[in-house]
């Protein structure tokens, strides 16, 4: 009995990526059957060519990645979306996984990684996989176990204020600001109070 070829639509802004793609996709028994370098053209291509899977890019020159992948799955419950990307922080993973794709993966991973995902997503459409995923979920739901007062004192550090503006307000000492911060900066793997914003934005800790 002849073997059914999955078929694979390639969505990537950058030529190299998907020439790599395509090569070993193919080494390993897939067909891909179409190419997208923009959003525009990634929906298009879906909806003509009706691809079983799609490999699609977050950064794309004409939008996110992710609506795609969200079109696709508002048009198709059976489609395979793998989303493979630079970005490797919880929001853009758990992004993916609400949006409806079927995997996440980083660029950085090896290439059988890759294989492993597009197969996943050929078969399991609807079940999300990603390594990673559990951790992800974890930091996002205990806040990186940070206290609701280090959490009220992470609120205050975009405004800019001093560790003695900040105890005022809070009606606490100055050194037990710098204990709280000192605490926020280790839980956050943060060496100053930019990396420690940066990190709270990024993972929807503070606005």
């Amino acid at each position: 009995m002849e073997k059914i070829l999955v078929t694979v639509l390639l969505i990537d802004d950058h030529q190299v990526v998907r020439d790599g793609l395509r090569s070993s996709l193919e080494r390993n028994g897939y067909s891909v059957i179409g190419e997208a370098a923009s959003k525009k053209e990634a929906i298009a291509q879906i909806a003509h060519k009706d691809p079983q899977v799609i490999i699609v890019d977050l950064n794309l020159p004409d939008g996110s990645g992710l609506e795609v992948v969200s079109w696709a799955r508002k048009v198709s419950d059976t489609i395979g979306i793998v989303v493979l990307t630079l970005n490797d922080g919880d929001e853009h993973l758990i992004a993916s996984l609400q949006s409806g794709a079927s995997a996440f993966v980083l660029k950085s991973a090896a290439i059988t990684e890759v294989i492993s995902a597009v197969a996943h997503a050929a078969a399991t459409h609807l079940r999300f996989s990603a390594k990673g995923l559990q951790s992800a979920l974890a930091r996002r739901e205990d806040g990186f176990g940070l206290t609701s007062r280090e959490l009220e004192v992470l609120a205050l550090l975009p405004k800019g204020q001093k560790s003695s503006q900040i105890a005022t307000e809070l009606f606490v000492s100055e050194a037990t600001i710098k204990t709280h911060l000192a605490s926020i900066y280790r839980k956050l793997s943060a060496s100053n109070r930019t990396e420690a914003v940066v990190t709270a934005i990024k993972h929807g800790l503070i606005a």
